[in-house]
């Protein structure tokens, strides 16, 4: 019997709290939230599937806890998670906590339970997008993530912290830090999204990317941006956010060799950013509990079984394509 522990009742954890009921495979989900009303309105939802939880303490009995709070919230819980024997799941787009989330690697590893960090749709998706593009390469030198959305409140204040924040980009082997709303690049996401200004930002991506391959020279992440978001990024947001969110996208560019070829490769994939996230979150969680995923924290570009993911990801709505003169699915 698979029971699990999900902290967070917003618009990611809402969805991930429907996905996981889809795919039958969960026998019972417990679900914590500070805020009482939004908890009782997703109990409610599911008929008893659902169970309300209260606090923070984390007990061993669960198979595994996901984590769809704000960020800057879950590294406390994930640390909880690990000292009581449970994987975590964690979706944290905050570069400074996703940093904390990566030096819990040690104590993962040492309780034996795998702590995957940022299993949302920017990181999370990209991540694991990398992981599957690579393996048709002989060396990848460069990698190129960007994104176009967000999903609940949360995760448009972080958006919206994050382009007037320092990013970091990996370059000729060391780490450059990025001013915020710097390094304009028009990049073309999937239909019916199309073309976009992107820009640095405060994004974790290149963390959980750059170790995962070997000799890779360049890593940048960037965020799709408005002349009005560069301008009101320093200042509080100007109005409230959308419940969650709107069409979002993400891509990833890859280039390097094959034999004696140079070679590009652009992966993307559209949906609601809050969507996709609860897709992700779901996939690493059946990963989790058949075993897949190696103890330890790490971002999901070193996983071993792409492919796996990427068809629990399809059988949720979720299908990345790819760039190759026409759009073909992966």
């Amino acid at each position: 019997m698979s029971q699990i522990l999900l902290f967070g009742a917003g618009a990611t954890g809402s969805r991930v709290a429907r996905q996981l009921r889809s795919t039958g495979l969960i026998d019972a989900l417990e679900v914590r939230d500070a805020n009482e009303e939004r908890l009782d309105a997703l109990a409610a939802s599911f008929d008893g599937w659902v169970t309300r939880g209260v606090g923070r303490r984390i007990e061993g009995r669960y198979d595994a806890v996901v984590l769809a709070t704000p960020p800057g919230s879950q590294v406390a819980l994930a640390r909880r998670g690990v000292h009581a024997g449970v994987p975590v799941i964690t979706t944290s787009n905050q570069t400074s906590e996703v940093r904390r989330l990566l030096a819990l690697d040690d104590e993962a590893a040492y309780h034996e339970v795998p702590v995957v960090v940022g299993a949302g749709f920017m990181p999370g998706l990209t991540c694991l997008l990398a992981r599957h593009g690579a393996r048709d390469y002989d060396e990848v030198d460069e990698i190129h993530v960007a994104k176009v959305g967000t999903g609940g409140p949360a995760c448009a204040s972080q958006h919206h912290r994050a382009l007037s924040s320092t990013g970091v980009d990996w370059r000729d082997g060391r780490w450059m830090r990025r001013a915020g709303g710097s390094g304009r690049e028009l990049a073309w996401f999937p239909d019916p999204v199309g073309g976009r200004d992107c820009y640095r930002a405060a994004l974790p991506d290149p963390l959980l990317l750059v170790g995962h391959f070997d000799g890779v020279q360049r890593v940048t992440a960037r965020q799709a941006a408005t002349r009005r978001d560069r301008l009101t990024a320093p200042l509080p947001m100007l109005r409230r956010p959308h419940p969650e969110g709107g069409i979002g996208a993400v891509r990833v560019e890859l280039r390097g060799r094959v034999g004696v070829e140079r070679r590009i490769s652009v992966f993307g994939a559209v949906e609601r950013p809050a969507v996709a996230a609860g897709a992700m979150a779901t996939a690493v969680t059946l990963e989790v509990l058949r075993g897949r995923i190696a103890h330890g924290a790490a971002g999901l570009a070193g996983v071993a079984d792409t492919v796996s993911m990427l068809d629990t990801l399809a059988a949720q709505g979720v299908k990345p394509v790819r760039f190759e003169g026409i759009t073909t699915f992966v």
